[in-house]
Protein backbone atom coordinates (compact mmCIF):
# COMPACT_ATOMS: atom_id res chain seq x y z
CA UNK A 1 0.00 0.00 0.00
CA UNK A 2 1.53 3.23 -0.72
CA UNK A 3 2.51 5.87 1.81
CA UNK A 4 0.65 8.77 0.98
CA UNK A 5 1.44 10.94 3.90
CA UNK A 6 4.66 10.22 3.89
CA UNK A 7 4.67 11.84 -0.25
CA UNK A 8 2.44 14.43 1.39
CA UNK A 9 4.99 15.25 3.25
CA UNK A 10 7.76 15.68 0.80
CA UNK A 11 5.54 18.27 -1.43
CA UNK A 12 6.78 20.28 -4.29
CA UNK A 13 10.27 18.68 -4.00
CA UNK A 14 11.55 16.06 -6.16
CA UNK A 15 12.71 12.90 -4.92
CA UNK A 16 16.37 13.80 -5.18
CA UNK A 17 16.11 16.96 -3.47
CA UNK A 18 14.23 15.78 -0.47
CA UNK A 19 17.21 13.02 -0.61
CA UNK A 20 19.18 15.65 -0.16
CA UNK A 21 17.24 17.63 2.47
CA UNK A 22 17.37 13.94 4.69
CA UNK A 23 20.81 13.73 4.65
CA UNK A 24 21.57 17.14 5.38
CA UNK A 25 19.07 16.84 8.56
CA UNK A 26 21.24 13.59 9.34
CA UNK A 27 24.62 15.32 9.25
CA UNK A 28 22.55 18.07 11.35
CA UNK A 29 22.14 15.61 14.11
CA UNK A 30 24.91 13.65 13.52
CA UNK A 31 23.95 10.53 11.69
CA UNK A 32 24.36 8.82 8.61
CA UNK A 33 21.76 7.81 6.24
CA UNK A 34 23.02 6.66 2.25
CA UNK A 35 19.51 8.45 1.46
CA UNK A 36 18.62 8.47 -2.28
CA UNK A 37 15.46 9.22 -4.71
CA UNK A 38 15.01 5.64 -5.28
CA UNK A 39 15.01 5.38 -1.14
CA UNK A 40 12.25 7.92 -1.00
CA UNK A 41 10.76 6.00 -3.51
CA UNK A 42 10.74 2.77 -2.12
CA UNK A 43 9.19 4.95 1.29
CA UNK A 44 6.17 6.51 -0.82
CA UNK A 45 5.65 2.86 -2.53
CA UNK A 46 5.29 1.63 0.47
CA UNK A 47 8.56 -0.78 0.19
CA UNK A 48 9.96 0.22 3.81
CA UNK A 49 6.82 -0.32 5.86
CA UNK A 50 9.04 1.20 8.91
CA UNK A 51 12.41 3.00 8.60
CA UNK A 52 15.65 1.41 10.65
CA UNK A 53 16.41 3.25 13.83
CA UNK A 54 18.62 5.75 11.74
CA UNK A 55 16.63 7.08 9.60
CA UNK A 56 13.65 6.69 12.38
CA UNK A 57 15.93 9.39 14.32
CA UNK A 58 16.30 11.87 11.19
CA UNK A 59 12.49 11.97 9.81
CA UNK A 60 11.12 12.73 13.35
CA UNK A 61 13.97 15.34 13.69
CA UNK A 62 12.78 17.05 10.67
CA UNK A 63 9.10 16.86 11.50
CA UNK A 64 8.76 17.88 14.88
CA UNK A 65 5.63 16.63 17.12
CA UNK A 66 5.05 13.89 14.53
CA UNK A 67 4.88 10.53 14.65
CA UNK A 68 6.20 7.05 13.01
CA UNK A 69 2.54 7.00 12.21
CA UNK A 70 1.73 10.23 11.26
CA UNK A 71 4.39 9.54 8.76
CA UNK A 72 2.33 7.17 7.37
CA UNK A 73 4.94 3.81 8.98
CA UNK A 74 3.73 1.19 10.41
CA UNK A 75 4.59 0.06 14.37
CA UNK A 76 8.34 -1.62 14.51
CA UNK A 77 6.25 -4.65 16.37
CA UNK A 78 4.04 -5.17 13.55
CA UNK A 79 6.93 -5.15 11.26
CA UNK A 80 9.46 -7.88 12.98
CA UNK A 81 6.33 -10.11 14.46
CA UNK A 82 7.73 -9.56 17.38
CA UNK A 83 8.28 -6.98 20.41
CA UNK A 84 10.10 -4.17 20.28
CA UNK A 85 13.38 -4.17 22.06
CA UNK A 86 13.03 -2.06 25.34
CA UNK A 87 15.66 -2.90 27.56
CA UNK A 88 18.68 -2.02 24.75
CA UNK A 89 18.75 0.64 21.86
CA UNK A 90 19.82 -1.71 19.02
CA UNK A 91 23.07 -0.37 16.72
CA UNK A 92 22.76 0.98 13.55
CA UNK A 93 24.10 -1.94 11.86
CA UNK A 94 22.50 -4.12 13.82
CA UNK A 95 19.28 -3.02 12.52
CA UNK A 96 20.93 -2.64 8.78
CA UNK A 97 21.96 -6.49 9.01
CA UNK A 98 18.53 -7.56 10.43
CA UNK A 99 17.61 -6.21 7.02
CA UNK A 100 19.50 -8.33 5.07
CA UNK A 101 19.00 -11.34 7.23
CA UNK A 102 14.99 -10.52 6.29
CA UNK A 103 15.58 -9.88 2.81
CA UNK A 104 17.88 -12.96 1.57
CA UNK A 105 16.40 -15.31 4.03
CA UNK A 106 13.15 -14.84 2.31
CA UNK A 107 15.03 -15.55 -1.26
CA UNK A 108 16.47 -18.60 0.07
CA UNK A 109 19.68 -17.65 -0.10
CA UNK A 110 20.73 -17.95 3.57
CA UNK A 111 24.61 -17.46 2.98
CA UNK A 112 23.79 -13.59 2.61
CA UNK A 113 22.27 -13.86 6.01
CA UNK A 114 25.18 -15.95 7.64
CA UNK A 115 27.36 -13.05 6.10
CA UNK A 116 24.78 -9.94 7.51
CA UNK A 117 25.34 -11.17 10.64
CA UNK A 118 29.46 -11.33 10.74
CA UNK A 119 28.87 -7.22 9.09
CA UNK A 120 26.94 -6.64 12.16
CA UNK A 121 29.21 -7.58 14.67
CA UNK A 122 31.60 -4.65 16.12
CA UNK A 123 35.05 -4.39 14.97
CA UNK A 124 37.11 -6.38 16.71
CA UNK A 125 34.94 -9.19 17.97
CA UNK A 126 35.74 -12.09 17.20
CA UNK A 127 35.32 -14.10 13.64
CA UNK A 128 34.59 -17.02 15.02
CA UNK A 129 31.48 -16.11 16.25
CA UNK A 130 30.25 -15.84 12.67
CA UNK A 131 32.01 -18.40 10.50
CA UNK A 132 31.46 -18.47 6.99
CA UNK A 133 28.69 -20.03 5.43
CA UNK A 134 28.90 -22.47 2.37
CA UNK A 135 27.21 -20.95 -1.14
CA UNK A 136 23.85 -22.31 -0.78
CA UNK A 137 22.49 -20.84 -3.67
CA UNK A 138 19.36 -22.95 -5.94
CA UNK A 139 20.80 -25.32 -8.23
CA UNK A 140 18.82 -23.92 -11.33
CA UNK A 141 18.09 -21.01 -12.61
CA UNK A 142 15.45 -18.65 -10.85
CA UNK A 143 13.84 -15.16 -10.94
CA UNK A 144 15.21 -12.03 -9.04
CA UNK A 145 13.04 -10.09 -7.17
CA UNK A 146 12.63 -6.81 -5.21
CA UNK A 147 13.98 -8.92 -1.81
CA UNK A 148 17.34 -9.84 -3.46
CA UNK A 149 18.06 -6.95 -5.66
CA UNK A 150 17.30 -4.76 -2.45
CA UNK A 151 19.55 -6.81 -0.05
CA UNK A 152 22.46 -6.23 -2.24
CA UNK A 153 22.09 -2.35 -2.84
CA UNK A 154 21.36 -2.71 1.67
CA UNK A 155 24.72 -4.36 1.92
CA UNK A 156 26.32 -1.98 0.18
CA UNK A 157 25.48 0.77 2.22
CA UNK A 158 25.96 -1.05 5.32
CA UNK A 159 29.55 -1.49 4.17
CA UNK A 160 30.47 2.26 3.52
CA UNK A 161 28.66 3.30 7.11
CA UNK A 162 30.53 0.59 9.20
CA UNK A 163 33.61 1.82 6.93
CA UNK A 164 33.64 5.48 7.79
CA UNK A 165 32.88 5.02 10.99
CA UNK A 166 35.43 2.48 11.70
CA UNK A 167 37.54 1.59 8.54
CA UNK A 168 38.16 -1.19 7.01
CA UNK A 169 40.62 -3.61 8.89
CA UNK A 170 37.92 -5.31 10.89
CA UNK A 171 35.27 -5.36 7.88
CA UNK A 172 36.83 -7.01 4.62
CA UNK A 173 37.34 -10.37 4.94
CA UNK A 174 33.30 -10.51 6.44
CA UNK A 175 32.09 -8.33 3.70
CA UNK A 176 33.49 -10.78 0.62
CA UNK A 177 30.74 -13.35 1.60
CA UNK A 178 27.94 -11.05 0.66
CA UNK A 179 30.00 -9.81 -2.39
CA UNK A 180 30.43 -13.56 -3.44
CA UNK A 181 26.98 -13.81 -2.84
CA UNK A 182 26.09 -11.40 -5.37
CA UNK A 183 27.77 -12.40 -8.08
CA UNK A 184 26.26 -15.76 -7.96
CA UNK A 185 22.99 -14.70 -7.92
CA UNK A 186 23.95 -12.63 -11.55
CA UNK A 187 25.22 -16.06 -12.40
CA UNK A 188 22.29 -18.55 -11.31
CA UNK A 189 19.14 -16.23 -11.89
CA UNK A 190 16.87 -14.99 -14.28
CA UNK A 191 14.78 -11.80 -14.53
CA UNK A 192 12.39 -10.76 -17.28
CA UNK A 193 12.46 -7.12 -16.28
CA UNK A 194 15.43 -5.22 -17.30
CA UNK A 195 15.23 -2.52 -14.69
CA UNK A 196 15.87 -5.26 -12.45
CA UNK A 197 18.84 -6.98 -13.99
CA UNK A 198 20.42 -3.60 -14.41
CA UNK A 199 19.93 -2.76 -10.47
CA UNK A 200 21.08 -6.82 -9.67
CA UNK A 201 24.46 -5.57 -12.36
CA UNK A 202 24.92 -2.20 -10.70
CA UNK A 203 24.40 -3.45 -7.22
CA UNK A 204 26.79 -6.40 -7.65
CA UNK A 205 29.29 -3.61 -9.14
CA UNK A 206 29.26 -1.19 -6.27
CA UNK A 207 29.02 -3.95 -3.85
CA UNK A 208 32.60 -5.36 -5.48
CA UNK A 209 33.81 -1.75 -5.30
CA UNK A 210 32.61 -1.37 -1.81
CA UNK A 211 34.95 -4.98 -1.08
CA UNK A 212 37.76 -3.32 -3.17
CA UNK A 213 38.21 -0.25 -0.97
CA UNK A 214 38.22 -2.64 2.13
CA UNK A 215 40.82 -4.83 0.69
CA UNK A 216 42.79 -1.05 -0.13
CA UNK A 217 42.54 0.65 3.14
CA UNK A 218 43.47 -2.61 4.52
CA UNK A 219 46.45 -2.98 2.51
CA UNK A 220 45.39 -5.97 0.20
CA UNK A 221 46.57 -4.30 -2.92
CA UNK A 222 46.21 -7.11 -5.11
CA UNK A 223 42.63 -7.83 -3.58
CA UNK A 224 41.74 -4.44 -4.33
CA UNK A 225 42.83 -4.25 -8.11
CA UNK A 226 40.82 -7.79 -8.55
CA UNK A 227 37.85 -6.35 -7.19
CA UNK A 228 38.54 -3.03 -8.85
CA UNK A 229 38.71 -5.52 -12.63
CA UNK A 230 35.58 -7.04 -11.84
CA UNK A 231 33.43 -3.67 -11.14
CA UNK A 232 34.66 -2.48 -14.05
CA UNK A 233 33.74 -5.62 -16.04
CA UNK A 234 30.30 -5.99 -14.58
CA UNK A 235 29.80 -1.98 -15.94
CA UNK A 236 30.91 -3.18 -19.29
CA UNK A 237 28.81 -5.62 -19.04
CA UNK A 238 25.53 -3.56 -17.87
CA UNK A 239 26.71 -0.67 -20.26
CA UNK A 240 26.49 1.44 -16.41
CA UNK A 241 28.70 4.61 -17.18
CA UNK A 242 28.53 5.68 -13.64
CA UNK A 243 29.68 2.30 -12.73
CA UNK A 244 32.55 2.28 -14.63
CA UNK A 245 33.71 6.00 -13.82
CA UNK A 246 33.30 4.69 -10.23
CA UNK A 247 35.56 1.86 -11.08
CA UNK A 248 38.05 3.82 -12.72
CA UNK A 249 38.03 5.96 -9.68
CA UNK A 250 39.27 3.67 -7.34
CA UNK A 251 41.66 1.99 -10.02
CA UNK A 252 43.49 5.44 -10.53
CA UNK A 253 43.46 6.03 -6.36
CA UNK A 254 44.87 2.64 -6.04
CA UNK A 255 47.49 3.22 -8.76
CA UNK A 256 48.79 6.28 -7.31
CA UNK A 257 48.69 4.94 -3.78
CA UNK A 258 51.12 1.42 -5.04
CA UNK A 259 53.22 3.80 -7.07
CA UNK A 260 52.35 3.73 -10.79
CA UNK A 261 51.06 7.50 -11.55
CA UNK A 262 51.21 7.26 -15.10
CA UNK A 263 48.05 4.58 -14.87
CA UNK A 264 46.57 6.69 -12.43
CA UNK A 265 46.26 9.53 -15.02
CA UNK A 266 45.02 6.87 -17.51
CA UNK A 267 42.87 5.56 -15.51
CA UNK A 268 41.15 8.79 -14.30
CA UNK A 269 40.96 10.22 -17.98
CA UNK A 270 39.36 7.04 -19.23
CA UNK A 271 36.75 7.37 -16.30
CA UNK A 272 36.08 11.40 -17.07
CA UNK A 273 34.99 10.02 -20.35
CA UNK A 274 32.32 7.80 -18.94
CA UNK A 275 31.49 10.11 -16.78
CA UNK A 276 30.83 12.66 -19.57
CA UNK A 277 27.37 10.54 -19.99
CA UNK A 278 26.26 11.40 -16.08
CA UNK A 279 25.23 14.36 -15.85
CA UNK A 280 27.47 14.88 -12.16
CA UNK A 281 30.21 17.88 -12.13
CA UNK A 282 31.11 16.32 -8.58
CA UNK A 283 31.58 13.17 -10.04
CA UNK A 284 33.90 14.51 -12.96
CA UNK A 285 35.71 16.86 -10.44
CA UNK A 286 36.77 13.71 -8.45
CA UNK A 287 38.14 12.04 -11.39
CA UNK A 288 39.84 14.94 -12.47
CA UNK A 289 41.78 15.38 -8.76
CA UNK A 290 42.51 11.57 -9.33
CA UNK A 291 44.26 12.83 -12.64
CA UNK A 292 45.91 15.44 -10.78
CA UNK A 293 47.66 13.00 -7.98
CA UNK A 294 48.99 11.13 -11.09
CA UNK A 295 50.48 14.15 -12.60
CA UNK A 296 51.66 15.08 -8.88
CA UNK A 297 52.92 11.11 -8.75
CA UNK A 298 55.00 11.42 -12.06
CA UNK A 299 56.61 15.01 -10.64
CA UNK A 300 54.47 16.74 -12.90
CA UNK A 301 53.40 20.11 -11.76
CA UNK A 302 51.94 22.05 -14.48
CA UNK A 303 50.26 18.97 -15.55
CA UNK A 304 49.09 18.78 -11.74
CA UNK A 305 48.05 22.64 -11.05
CA UNK A 306 45.96 22.43 -14.87
CA UNK A 307 44.18 19.21 -13.40
CA UNK A 308 43.85 20.63 -9.92
CA UNK A 309 42.10 24.31 -11.72
CA UNK A 310 39.91 21.98 -13.96
CA UNK A 311 38.71 20.05 -10.48
CA UNK A 312 37.66 22.77 -8.55
CA UNK A 313 35.87 24.41 -11.40
CA UNK A 314 33.17 21.42 -11.97
CA UNK A 315 33.66 20.97 -8.08
CA UNK A 316 32.18 24.89 -7.47
CA UNK A 317 29.30 23.68 -10.36
CA UNK A 318 27.91 22.33 -7.37
CA UNK A 319 25.44 19.37 -6.60
CA UNK A 320 23.16 17.59 -9.03
CA UNK A 321 20.46 15.08 -8.86
CA UNK A 322 22.46 12.82 -10.75
CA UNK A 323 25.53 12.27 -8.34
CA UNK A 324 26.06 9.21 -7.33
CA UNK A 325 24.70 7.71 -3.92
CA UNK A 326 28.79 6.53 -3.27
CA UNK A 327 29.90 10.30 -3.60
CA UNK A 328 28.45 11.75 -0.52
CA UNK A 329 31.95 11.91 1.55
CA UNK A 330 32.58 14.04 -1.86
CA UNK A 331 32.83 17.34 -0.20
CA UNK A 332 34.76 20.38 0.89
CA UNK A 333 36.67 18.49 2.90
CA UNK A 334 37.80 15.49 0.76
CA UNK A 335 38.60 18.08 -1.85
CA UNK A 336 41.01 19.63 0.33
CA UNK A 337 42.45 16.44 1.31
CA UNK A 338 43.10 15.68 -1.67
CA UNK A 339 45.12 18.68 -2.89
CA UNK A 340 46.91 18.47 0.13
CA UNK A 341 48.42 14.67 -0.74
CA UNK A 342 48.72 16.20 -4.22
CA UNK A 343 50.99 18.94 -3.08
CA UNK A 344 52.42 16.71 -0.63
CA UNK A 345 53.39 14.44 -3.84
CA UNK A 346 55.58 17.34 -5.16
CA UNK A 347 57.30 18.20 -2.14
CA UNK A 348 55.58 21.66 -1.49
CA UNK A 349 55.10 20.50 2.69
CA UNK A 350 54.17 24.06 3.79
CA UNK A 351 51.33 24.47 1.35
CA UNK A 352 50.14 20.27 1.76
CA UNK A 353 50.07 21.12 5.32
CA UNK A 354 47.82 23.85 4.71
CA UNK A 355 45.41 21.98 2.88
CA UNK A 356 45.10 19.38 4.76
CA UNK A 357 44.45 21.26 8.15
CA UNK A 358 41.51 22.84 6.32
CA UNK A 359 40.19 19.33 5.20
CA UNK A 360 40.78 17.80 8.90
CA UNK A 361 38.74 20.88 10.34
CA UNK A 362 36.04 21.20 7.83
CA UNK A 363 35.43 17.09 8.02
CA UNK A 364 32.48 16.10 9.79
CA UNK A 365 33.87 14.45 12.22
CA UNK A 366 30.88 11.38 11.83
CA UNK A 367 33.20 10.40 9.14
CA UNK A 368 35.77 9.31 12.14
CA UNK A 369 38.20 7.66 9.14
CA UNK A 370 38.40 9.94 7.23
CA UNK A 371 38.88 12.42 10.23
CA UNK A 372 41.67 10.34 11.17
CA UNK A 373 43.00 10.47 7.30
CA UNK A 374 43.24 14.09 7.10
CA UNK A 375 44.57 14.49 10.66
CA UNK A 376 47.47 11.72 9.85
CA UNK A 377 48.30 13.94 6.44
CA UNK A 378 48.56 16.99 7.68
CA UNK A 379 51.29 15.66 10.61
CA UNK A 380 53.16 14.00 8.37
CA UNK A 381 53.30 17.36 6.23
CA UNK A 382 54.08 19.55 9.17
CA UNK A 383 57.31 16.62 9.98
CA UNK A 384 58.07 17.43 6.97
CA UNK A 385 57.62 21.00 6.58
CA UNK A 386 59.59 21.26 9.80
CA UNK A 387 57.16 21.79 12.42
CA UNK A 388 57.78 18.59 14.72
CA UNK A 389 56.21 20.13 17.75
CA UNK A 390 52.83 20.53 15.78
CA UNK A 391 53.25 17.23 13.97
CA UNK A 392 53.54 15.27 17.25
CA UNK A 393 50.26 17.00 18.90
CA UNK A 394 48.40 16.46 15.60
CA UNK A 395 50.17 12.81 15.72
CA UNK A 396 48.84 12.50 19.44
CA UNK A 397 45.28 13.00 18.23
CA UNK A 398 45.68 10.57 15.48
CA UNK A 399 46.25 7.87 17.70
CA UNK A 400 43.46 8.61 19.71
CA UNK A 401 41.26 8.01 16.71
CA UNK A 402 42.97 5.44 16.27
CA UNK A 403 41.40 3.75 18.92
CA UNK A 404 38.12 3.20 16.80
CA UNK A 405 39.49 3.13 13.70
CA UNK A 406 40.90 -0.24 12.10
CA UNK A 407 42.75 1.52 8.99
CA UNK A 408 45.97 0.00 7.45
CA UNK A 409 46.40 3.12 5.26
CA UNK A 410 46.41 5.18 8.53
CA UNK A 411 48.73 3.81 10.16
CA UNK A 412 51.41 3.40 7.47
CA UNK A 413 51.03 6.65 7.40
CA UNK A 414 51.99 7.18 11.07
CA UNK A 415 54.75 5.36 11.07
CA UNK A 416 55.88 7.34 8.18
CA UNK A 417 55.69 10.26 10.39
CA UNK A 418 57.10 8.84 13.35
CA UNK A 419 60.46 7.85 10.97
CA UNK A 420 60.42 11.81 9.77
CA UNK A 421 60.18 12.52 13.55
CA UNK A 422 63.22 10.30 15.25
CA UNK A 423 65.75 13.47 15.23
CA UNK A 424 63.67 15.65 17.30
CA UNK A 425 63.12 12.63 19.90
CA UNK A 426 64.39 14.81 22.59
CA UNK A 427 62.18 17.12 22.24
CA UNK A 428 59.60 17.27 25.87
CA UNK A 429 56.78 17.85 22.48
CA UNK A 430 57.85 15.26 20.21
CA UNK A 431 59.26 12.39 22.82
CA UNK A 432 55.52 11.56 24.66
CA UNK A 433 54.19 11.22 21.08
CA UNK A 434 57.11 8.73 19.66
CA UNK A 435 56.54 6.26 23.01
CA UNK A 436 53.37 6.16 22.30
CA UNK A 437 52.88 5.16 18.70
CA UNK A 438 56.01 2.70 19.75
CA UNK A 439 53.66 1.24 22.74
CA UNK A 440 50.68 1.53 20.47
CA UNK A 441 52.76 -0.60 17.28
CA UNK A 442 53.81 -2.91 19.80
CA UNK A 443 50.55 -3.59 21.70
CA UNK A 444 48.88 -4.31 18.14
CA UNK A 445 46.45 -1.81 18.69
Amino acid sequence: MPNNDFRRLRGSRSPAEFAAAVRRAAREIGEQVACDARYIGRVEAGEIRCPNYAYERVFLYMFPGLTLADLGFSARETVRGRGARTTTTPSHSDEESDVLRRAFMTSGTATMAAASLGLGTAPGASAAAHPPAPAALPGTPRRVGEAEVSAVEDAVRQIRLLDDRHGADGLYKRAAQPLRTAYALLDASTTSRRAMADRLHTGAGELALSVGWLAHDSGRFDDARSHYAEALATARVAGDPALEAHAFSNSAFLARDTGRPREAVRAAQAGQRAAQHVASPRLLSLLTLREAGGWAGLGDRAGCEQALVRAKFQFERGTADADPEWMSFFGEAELEGLEAQCWSALGDWARAARHARRAAALQDPHFTRNLALYSAELADDLARAGAPDEAAAVGQGVLDLLEEVQSARVRTMLSETTRVLLPHRRSPSVAPFLTRHANTSRSGA
